[in-house]
Parts: structure tokens; C-alpha cells; sequence
């Protein structure tokens, strides 16, 4: 049963979202990258990511996205992984990927919940893993 499964908390596995300088939209706005970080010294193994949007429209209107999901079977020790890229014009909703992994046989999970507007230059960070800026969430 759940109550049954012991839920460790999630440490050194982070969602980052950067800007891609070297992808252009046709207007000249830089495209986007959400990475999956493993800053941990094991690897993450059968590593799922969830990936929806959600949110209301400037009208009041709600939208929801579709769900992508995404496997890899293993996320190598302090690598970052690219999950997909994402537009901008999502980044008033909020942007969720949930995190599935094993590590031997134990199962860890959590939600990476971008808030609205919080995909912006004045929250950027240094990523060591990738040597870039971008919004980091941890």
C-alpha cells in the first residue's frame, strides 16, 4: 500500500530553464532549454519527468497543456540532461515537472513548480553544471 512506501525527501536534483543564445526565435528572442540536473555523486536511475502547464489567460480564461512525459534510464553523476525546449509564451503559466527516479531500489519524487512570470533575467543564476545563466530551482 502508499502508506507503506517510504518517500525520502529529493536532495541534489534540480530543473533549470536557460536561455539558448545560439537558437533564435524568427523574431530574434532567444529560444529555451529546461535541463534535469543530478548534482549527486550516484546516478539517477529510470529518471521520469512529467512536464504540463497550467494557468489562466490574461482574460480570465483557464489553459492547461498537454502532458509530455519523458524517460531516461540513467542521469550520470553531476551531469545535466536536456528535457525539452519551451517557448516563452508559456512562462505566465505555471510550469511543472515532476521528477521520478530510483536510486537502487528506493523511489524519490517531487515537483519542480515554475511560477508564473518567474522565468526572467532578474532571477538568473550561475548553473555550474552547464556554465550558463538561467532560472534555477532546487
Amino acid at each position: 500500500m502508499k502508506q507503506d512506501i517510504s518517500f525520502d525527501p529529493v536532495e541534489g536534483v534540480s530543473v533549470a530553464i536557460i536561455p539558448d543564445e545560439d537558437a533564435l526565435t524568427p523574431e530574434g528572442q532567444p529560444m529555451w532549454q529546461v535541463y534535469l540536473l543530478n548534482h549527486n555523486s550516484f546516478p539517477l536511475e529510470n529518471v521520469i519527468v512529467n512536464a504540463n502547464g497550467y494557468g489562466q489567460q490574461e482574460d480570465g480564461e483557464k489553459v492547461r497543456t498537454s502532458t509530455l512525459r519523458f524517460l531516461f534510464e540513467q542521469v550520470a553523476p553531476r551531469t545535466a540532461v536536456p528535457v525539452e525546449p519551451i517557448d516563452s509564451a508559456l512562462f505566465h503559466l505555471n510550469n511543472q515537472y515532476w521528477v521520478s527516479y530510483y536510486r537502487g531500489s528506493q523511489i524519490f519524487d517531487k515537483k519542480f513548480i515554475f511560477v508564473p512570470d518567474s522565468i526572467v533575467s532578474d532571477n538568473f543564476t550561475h548553473i555550474a553544471l552547464l556554465d550558463r545563466v538561467g532560472v534555477l530551482h532546487s
